[in-house]
């Protein structure tokens, strides 16, 4: 079984869901970077207050501290004597994808398997409407899946010349997804 993991994925295709539920059933270390600084702020440790006045004055936290924050936990949980891994949420772009397998080669915790969940549009943008909040609407959600061709799919190819992609089609239901996961990373597909 692999059990360092990135996921990869248009908004709307279950990343989060799917990397809590695996995290949990496996006992993954899942490294959400919204969560992690969030975590950090609340945490009041010295990257969260440097993550907190960035987000204060409505900027984007930069790479380098989202490194910094990653590269704490992976030490913390080598430390304790921790097992693996799984990144939801970034890189969003070539040049975090490049900057996090440096930081993962130090470490000597390379990405052992990259998970592309997979969804047609019509079904994320219905998935995604569905989901009521005040900031899904078509034309907002259409924008977000132009982004993310223009900004994350590139990582699509980075990785599968790394050898490392497995896509998995994300429609169906939480389980029919969580099984076809498993199966990707226990290396029976």
């Amino acid at each position: 079984m692999k059990n360092r993991l990135l996921f990869l994925g248009p908004p709307g295709a279950g990343k989060g869901t799917q990397a809590q539920q695996l995290a949990s059933v496996r006992g993954l270390l899942h490294l959400s970077t919204g969560d992690l600084l969030r975590a950090e702020v609340a945490a009041g440790t010295e990257l969260g207050r440097q993550a907190e006045a960035v987000m204060a004055r409505g900027e984007l936290v930069s790479d380098a501290l989202v490194l910094a924050i990653v590269r704490d936990r992976l030490e913390a949980q080598a430390a304790s004597g921790g097992g693996g891994w799984l990144l939801d949420g970034f890189p969003r772009n070539l040049a975090q994808a490049e900057a996090l397998g440096q930081l993962l080669e130090e470490l000597e915790q390379p990405i052992e398997l990259v998970v592309l969940m997979e969804l047609h549009d019509a079904v994320l943008i219905q998935r995604l409407l569905n989901r009521g909040r005040t900031d899904d609407n078509e034309q907002v959600i259409r924008h977000r899946l132009d982004v993310y061709r223009q900004q994350t799919a590139p990582l699509i190819q980075y990785y599968r010349e790394r050898g490392l992609l497995q896509p998995v089609e994300a429609d169906g239901t939480v389980e029919e997804i969580a099984a076809r996961i498993g199966t990707a990373i226990d290396g029976t597909a």
